[in-house]
C-alpha cells in the first residue's frame, strides 16, 4: 500500500485511522514500572506493523494521526492520558520512535520480497531501536540522566517484551501475507 499520490485515498485513511485507533487501544493497558517513567504497553507492535503492512509513509502517517490526536488532548496515551504536555514529559521521545519506527519498518518491507519468511524478524528489529534511540535521548534531556542510568531505565527493561513484540508481529506478518496471497491467487 504505497502513498504516490499527494491525496491520500479513502481506504487508505481508514487503514491509517485503523491503524492509529489500534495504537492508542495498546495504551490504554500500560503496567507501570516502579524504578520508571516509561511504563511497558504493547504500542510498538502496532508501530511496527503500520509500517509493515501500510508501508513507510501511510505508517508513519498512521503513528503521526496518533501522536497529534494525544497531543490535541484525547485520552490515548498510555493510561488514558493526552495533551500537549505529554510529549514534553519523559515519554515523549518515545511516541516520536512510534513515527519512526513505523516509517523505517515500512522502509525495509517495501523493499522484501513475499513471502517475508524468516527476513521479516530481522526487518522488524531496527523500528524498535529506533523507538529505544529517540527515546532515551529525549529521557536523557527532560530528566538529564547520563546515558547510561537512560539506557538501564529506559531500554534495558523493555528489551524482553520488546523482543515478544517483535516475535509476534513477525507471526502475524507471516500469516498475513500467506492469507492475503491466498485471497489475491482465487480471484
Amino acid at each position: 500500500m504505497q502513498l504516490t499520490k499527494k491525496t491520500l485515498t479513502t481506504k487508505n485513511m481508514v487503514l491509517c485511522a485503523l491503524f492509529s485507533a489500534l495504537t492508542a487501544v495498546s495504551a490504554l493497558v500500560a503496567i507501570p514500572l516502579p524504578f520508571s517513567p516509561v511504563p511497558v504497553t504493547f504500542q510498538a507492535f502496532f508501530a511496527l506493523l503500520s509500517g509493515a503492512i501500510l508501508g513507510s509513509k501511510l505508517g508513519a502517517v498512521s503513528q503521526a494521526v496518533y501522536v497529534l490526536a494525544g497531543t490535541a488532548g484525547m485520552p490515548v496515551f498510555s493510561r488514558g492520558s493526552g495533551g500537549a504536555g505529554y510529549l514534553l514529559g519523559p515519554t515523549g521521545g518515545y511516541l516520536a520512535g512510534f513515527i519512526l519506527c513505523a516509517f523505517f519498518t515500512g522502509f525495509l518491507f517495501e523493499r522484501a520480497k513475499k513471502p517475508y519468511g524468516r527476513k521479516a524478524f530481522a526487518r522488524l528489529v531496527p523500528g524498535v531501536l529506533l523507538v529505544y534511540l529517540s527515546g532515551i535521548i529525549w529521557l536523557m534531556l527532560i530528566t538529564r540522566l547520563t546515558p547510561a542510568k537512560a539506557f538501564l531505565i529506559g531500554v534495558v527493561p523493555f528489551i524482553p517484551g520488546d523482543i515478544v513484540k517483535i516475535f509476534l508481529a513477525y507471526v502475524f506478518l507471516n500469516k498475513y501475507n500467506e492469507l492475503y496471497s491466498n485471497i489475491i491467487n482465487n480471484e
